[in-house]
């Protein structure tokens, strides 16, 4: 019972940070998603950089528009959050439990973490194609989540399925160098302090650099995959596209391959890189230090809930 409500407590923190950032920094995530969903058609392409979807927004009174899909991507952000939260922390104990070991080396911890990473894509992956359509439709014409869910084919809710079980590196990537460099932080702190103190929990501005460092390496890494599902993912939202022949190659991977080397080569697969090392390193640095200042609090509050639950059980059983 503990090592299921240690794992709730994990999960249910990281959902709450998420929903924090995901929400304060939503315009730039709607800004980024538009920007790398376009395809540079005849030599030309409506957004130079990113700054020019935000103005366009402003220009047609549109601000508001930047928040289209907020609603999905809260959903898809909080149950995606805790699925992995819950999926992480449950297979790093359980691993511990089975195998005998004290701690969990990098290679069984990328392991665990895609294994998180992989059930989550699964569970979500129509809640994000739907934000993700939603995002890119044109200011002030998005559609609602059931509507953009239902349009077309079921399968066409799992645009991006592929891409997204790939990209389960990302987290695992992130979370596997942050633990790390938490680790070490947490252990010098400890030794400067004596062997026999209880290790501190990281501050909030540890939590939101190691955070941000953890979030660039791996978005570097993942990055040409990352661009590819977006463009996948906004084929049915995207006004450029006006032959089926087109959209119908634009949803495969080396349809959306091969759309990028032929209109923007190489430099293409990385178009947006900035923007998006600048939404996910602040999105992620926000997450953890949120998590981390709040995994307390919550599992005080867990472990209340459950002795109250037990005390009314009791109560009832005497009555």
């Amino acid at each position: 019972m503990g090592l299921d409500l240690e794992s709730i407590s994990e999960a249910t923190s990281g959902a709450i940070g998420s929903l924090v950032s995901t929400t304060i920094l939503y315009p730039l995530d709607t800004c980024k998603t538009k920007y790398q969903a376009e395809v540079r058609a005849h030599g030309q392409q409506k957004y130079r950089n990113l700054s020019d979807v935000f103005w366009e927004a402003i220009q047609n009174r549109q601000f508001l528009s930047l928040y289209q899909g907020l609603g999905t991507k809260n959903l898809q952000s909080f149950i995606s959050q805790f699925v992995y939260f819950y999926g992480y922390s449950y297979f790093k104990r359980l691993y511990l439990e089975k195998s005998g070991a004290k701690r969990i080396g990098t290679k069984e911890n990328l392991v665990l973490a895609a294994a998180a990473g992989a059930c989550t894509a699964i569970l979500t992956q129509p809640l994000d194609t739907a934000s993700s359509r939603m995002q890119t439709s044109a200011f002030g014409k998005s559609k609602g989540l059931w509507k953009t869910l239902t349009e077309g084919k079921w399968t066409d809710a799992f645009d991006g399925l592929g891409i997204s079980l790939l990209l389960t590196s990302n987290p695992s990537i992130q979370f596997t160098v942050f633990d790390q460099l938490k680790n070490r932080l947490l252990k010098k702190k400890q030794d400067k302090a004596g062997n026999g103190s209880s290790p501190e929990a990281l501050s909030a501005s540890s939590a939101f650099a190691l955070g941000a460092i953890s979030k660039t390496i791996a978005t570097i890494l993942t990055y040409p995959a990352i661009r590819c599902k977006v463009m996948i993912q906004a084929v049915d939202s995207n006004d450029n596209e006006t032959d089926k022949a087109q959209k119908k190659s634009r949803k495969t991977v080396p349809g959306v391959i091969r759309a990028i080397w032929k209109s923007e080569g190489v430099p293409g697969f990385f178009k947006g890189l900035h923007a998006q090392i600048l939404k996910t390193v602040l999105s992620s640095a926000l997450l953890l230090m949120i998590k981390e200042k709040i995994t307390a609090s919550t599992w005080v509050l867990i472990l209340a809930t459950r002795r109250f639950l037990l005390l009314s059980r009791g109560g009832l059983k005497n009555a």
